[in-house]
């Protein structure tokens, strides 16, 4: 992934419009969001929309002495093209409370998801960008999903596929959101093939990369050991590494993680396929926290958001960094534009 801050880059290219949900209110979203936003530059990329309340942003705007021009709309009909556009979805009454989770931040946080997603549904926005809020203040609004991802599995159209992605490198996870002891069991031969195939495909469609390099983990200590540490190696991704090689794919492994890493070997492929959340999320963040996005693949709709959380400990305090956030609003646009390539 290139670094987009130098906005030259993509001044020949059509504006898009991109909806924004704000994640927790008290947590560090909106701040970061007005902070991109103060740069004029951005809006010759991008139409705004920001799925949330007035109040709630003129109220971060002035704690943080920000400059970012707001413009309050009913509909997308109403857009103004050098403005940060609100879409009122919230209690105009809420007061902040930063660095406090609680279920009516949760509740303001996951309106602005659905109001938002909504909307890229009815092809009102051309992409999602989506800020990050505590599963533990959503879950039980009419909403039981464990994650962004689930829930855009079940909205749009394909199969959900959560991808990190950062200059460095690419993991997409075969398990996301599910306790580790259920990991063994979830894994088949027929789910690591579909894996195999929808991240071969999206490094081919939303990359552009001709003939990717993908590499799969094992998901035992050392990979196994040859079955002494587990059997699933040898019974599952063994065999499905060497069935996609025969037909002339670019896959190899399985690799034991701790090595993988540490020898850098991630450096010699497009993408690594890790088993579990924590497997793929603690080498990705250690090699790129604050310059990676999460991205999700393999839906008819462009989504994506930064690697980082609500951020409760600094919420508040003016020092949250735009880097991951900002990165996400680029790599939406590429990924935008390089699936147009492919219609043309």
């Amino acid at each position: 992934m290139q670094n987009y801050n130098n906005l030259n880059q993509f001044k020949a290219h059509q504006k898009i419009k991109v909806g924004i949900s704000t994640g927790d209110p008290n947590g560090v979203g909106i701040e970061i969001i007005l902070k991109i936003f103060q740069d004029k530059d951005i809006f010759e990329l991008f139409t705004p929309i920001v799925f949330s309340s007035m109040r709630i942003l003129s109220d971060q705007k002035k704690h943080f002495k920000l400059k970012t021009e707001l413009n309050s709309i009913e509909n997308i009909n109403q857009l103004h093209s050098q403005k940060l556009n609100v879409i009122e979805i919230a209690s105009k009454n809420y007061k902040i409370s930063f660095g406090e989770p609680s279920k009516e931040s949760g509740e303001i946080a996951l309106n602005s998801f659905t109001e938002a997603t909504n909307a890229l549904k009815n092809g009102d926005i051309d992409i999602l960008l989506t800020g990050p809020f505590d599963k533990s203040t959503v879950i039980g609004h009419n909403y039981n999903f464990l994650g962004h991802t689930e829930y855009l599995n079940q909205e749009l159209n394909g199969e959900a596929m959560m991808i990190m992605v950062s200059s460095q490198i690419k993991i997409a996870l075969l398990t996301e959101h599910i306790p580790i002891a259920r990991v063994s069991i979830i894994l088949s031969e027929e789910r690591l093939r579909k894996k195999i195939k929808q991240l071969s495909k999206t490094l081919r469609l939303d990359f552009r990369i001709k003939d990717p390099k993908i590499a799969v983990l094992g998901l035992n200590p050392h990979a196994g050991d040859n079955g002494c540490i587990g059997d699933e190696e040898e019974n599952i991704i063994k065999p499905v590494v060497k069935d996609f090689v025969m037909k002339g794919l670019n896959i190899s492994g399985p690799f034991s993680s701790d090595a993988f890493f540490g020898n850098k070997q991630h450096l010699k492929y497009d993408a690594v396929l890790a088993m579990y959340h924590d497997q793929g999320l603690i080498p990705f963040k250690t090699i790129s926290f604050e310059e990676g996005i999460n991205f999700t693949a393999g839906l008819d709709k462009i989504r994506t958001s930064p690697d980082h959380g609500t951020a409760y400990d600094i919420a508040g305090k003016g020092i949250a960094k735009t880097n991951s956030f900002r990165q996400s609003f680029f790599m939406a646009r590429k990924i935008f534009l390089n699936r147009k390539m492919d219609k043309i």
